[in-house]
């Protein structure tokens, strides 16, 4: 979890209000299925409670988590609304899946059985849904053994299939095969299960990409995950994301200012000599915070003063520095927009995935507890 109170020229604001027009537009565009928001790893960053009050508020029909303490945070925070544990979790945890009413994945008969006898001994029945690896090949029970499954889960009194799902690999790419197959070996499995008069209330397959692109993936919910956050989930779907606005900014402050002679560098290797005298505007965070070592070899850079700055040479863990030039008007206090909008200009953290290899995903996933977060 991120930090509730903190005292340093750094932090993350989370524009929950974004949030909530992100789920609404994407509501209105899967209608008449439904939307749970996943608010696993601490929402993608942002926060999972408030997030989570967000995306209820706008229409969101229940969560999703991928561990059970994430669940149990939530309801510890007087969220009631259902929350669907997205894997199956280890036995031992069966009794507090239960108590905390989280709705639980199970693969395995193993799994059933566990959940079964605890909700037993507790006097409830567990909510369950059906994992079915169609593809993926993550986790899941495999397409043939999905009936017997389920038949082994109806001998239990205390445990009730409430859904089926299953998950893409390649949605972000619409056109690419093996969705048809995995869509096919999906369907195939609900018709075998209908024929034995098998209908659990919630089918669901589409996380954001597929969400969008994909209408016959929709089935009675969708998981909406990084398109809430107004993120795009890959550039094969850029086009249909449009609308999204990302709901995080990270900023700082300028905490020294120095000037550095012609062929004078800074930070660790001295790697980039200025031509000129340069002023250099060090900001208080780092790698430890997030911001990728890698990003310092990029032209990817910062806003600051309403002008886009380049960094000035390694970014460290705990700062890095920035070229600005022969801008004398650069004062200890300025803020600093890494992630977001000053002036005119923006930077994204799809920017920052693209300059340095990964996903928009990870560039959020990573900023670190040690960055408050503040919420509008």
């Amino acid at each position: 979890m991120s930090a509730d109170f903190s005292s340093r020229w750094a932090w993350a604001e989370v524009h929950t209000g974004l949030i909530q027009h992100n789920v609404a537009i994407v509501a209105e565009r899967v209608a008449p299925a439904k939307v749970w928001a996943v608010v696993k790893a601490n929402a993608y960053g942002h926060g999972a409670i408030p997030v989570a009050h967000a995306a209820l508020n706008a229409g969101a029909e229940g969560l999703c988590v991928a561990l059970m303490d994430e669940g149990v945070a939530l309801r510890r925070a007087g969220i009631t609304a259902p929350i669907l544990v997205l894997s199956e979790q280890p036995a031992e945890l069966s009794e507090l899946l239960v108590g905390y009413e989280l709705t639980a994945t199970v693969t395995t008969t193993r799994g059933v059985a566990v959940l079964a006898n605890a909700a037993s001994a507790a006097g409830k029945v567990a909510r369950v849904h059906v994992k079915v690896d169609t593809g993926m090949h993550r986790v899941g029970v495999a397409p043939r053994e999905t009936l017997s499954l389920i038949r082994f889960m109806q001998s239990f009194d205390s445990v009730l299939l409430e859904g089926v799902y299953t998950h893409f690999a390649v949605a972000d790419s619409p056109e690419h095969p093996a969705n048809i197959e995995q869509l096919r070996l999906f369907n195939e499995v609900l018709t075998e299960l209908a024929a034995h008069s098998i209908e659990p209330p919630l089918v669901h397959a589409a996380n954001s990409a597929a969400a969008l692109a994909n209408p016959d993936s929709r089935f009675s919910m969708v998981r909406l995950g990084i398109a809430m956050y107004g993120l795009l989930p890959g550039d094969g779907v850029k086009e249909l994301c449009r609308g999204l606005i990302p709901a995080l900014a990270l900023k700082s402050r300028v905490s020294a200012v120095r000037w550095i002679e012609a062929g004078e560098a800074v930070s660790y290797g001295l790697r980039r000599p200025v031509n000129a005298a340069t002023l250099i505007a060090t900001v208080p965070l780092g790698y430890a915070d997030g911001v990728p070592r890698a990003l310092g070899e990029t032209t990817v850079g910062v806003l600051l003063n309403g002008v886009p700055r380049q960094f000035a040479g390694t970014i460290t863990m705990d700062q890095l520095m920035i070229d600005c030039g022969s801008d004398s008007s650069v004062m200890v206090g300025d803020e600093v927009v890494l992630i977001g909008r000053q002036g005119e200009h923006v930077v994204t953290a799809d920017e920052w995935a693209n300059a340095t290899g990964t996903i928009g995903y990870e560039i959020v996933c990573g900023i670190s507890s040690r960055i408050g977060r503040r919420y509008q």
